[in-house]
């Protein structure tokens, strides 16, 4: 599932293509909302929530959008084929660009006023203007025998942190993926290297936390299991945390990260 730096630079190019332009053309291509028509209406902005997208659109509408696993918004000079089958959820385009909505995971159109209904329960935004690592800090706190490595996938915790950035930030850190939240000596350290590791990244594609960009070389332990950590040689482990069917993929080097 993309991260959130990856849906802060989708929010960057929806914002390039659509703001401030009129829409001439309109299609949700969801059950829900497939009478909605908003030709002729400005788009005002787009911007980011978490892993979530929101495009304001004039006349107090918002379109609320979730990329999930598999979603993506392209970009492209309007009037371009879109891609066949029911692929395409939405489509929102002007005189000069489009932006297709593919394999959305979700679409909503609702009023500007009510979009704590769809982000409202989330967390302080790691790249968003109300990051506040304190409120994190006591939203992880509130169930203090969760495991870190749960705690931090949990959006009403803060938002925007998947399982890339879970485990190069553990792994930063030090922490074991299975210590209990109240065990975590340094939350507010935790926290704060997970906002700085996004927001390095949140201009240019690619996750990189080493610090060295070359393929092969961009992380610590994520993508590396069963080779060598970098710093102590340890194999790096892989497994998954979670309850189904919320399980998702963790690697941790047992060297540098002791249970």
């Amino acid at each position: 599932m993309p991260e959130g730096d990856a849906v802060y630079r989708t929010a960057a190019r929806l914002r390039g293509a659509l703001d401030g332009q009129v829409l001439t053309r309109s299609e949700f291509r969801v059950p829900r909302h497939a009478t909605a028509d908003l030709t002729g209406r400005t788009v005002l902005e787009t911007v980011s929530r978490g892993k979530h997208l929101l495009t304001r659109v004039e006349g107090g509408l918002t379109v609320h959008t979730h990329l999930r696993m598999d979603g993506s918004w392209q970009v492209a000079p309007a009037g371009r084929s879109v891609p066949g089958g029911d692929r395409v959820r939405l489509i929102l385009a002007n005189r000069q660009w489009q932006a297709v909505g593919v394999r959305l995971g979700m679409v909503d159109l609702l009023r500007t006023a009510d979009e704590g209904k769809v982000v409202g329960h989330l967390g302080p935004d790691l790249l968003g203007d109300d990051w506040d690592p304190a409120e994190a800090v006591r939203r992880l706190s509130r169930d203090p025998d969760t495991t870190i490595g749960e705690a931090l996938l949990d959006q009403r915790n803060l938002a925007g942190i998947g399982t890339i950035y879970r485990a190069e930030t553990l792994f930063l850190r030090g922490v074991w993926p299975w210590r209990r939240v109240g065990d975590v000596g340094d939350l507010e350290g935790l926290v704060t290297l997970a906002q700085r590791l996004l927001a390095a990244n949140r201009h240019h594609a690619g996750t990189v936390t080493t610090g060295d960009r070359r393929p092969a070389h961009q992380t610590w332990v994520y993508g590396r299991a069963g080779r060598p950590c970098r710093r102590c040689g340890t194999r790096i482990s892989r497994g998954e945390m979670g309850t189904g069917p919320q399980e998702r993929l963790i690697m941790w080097c047992g060297g540098c990260q002791p249970g």
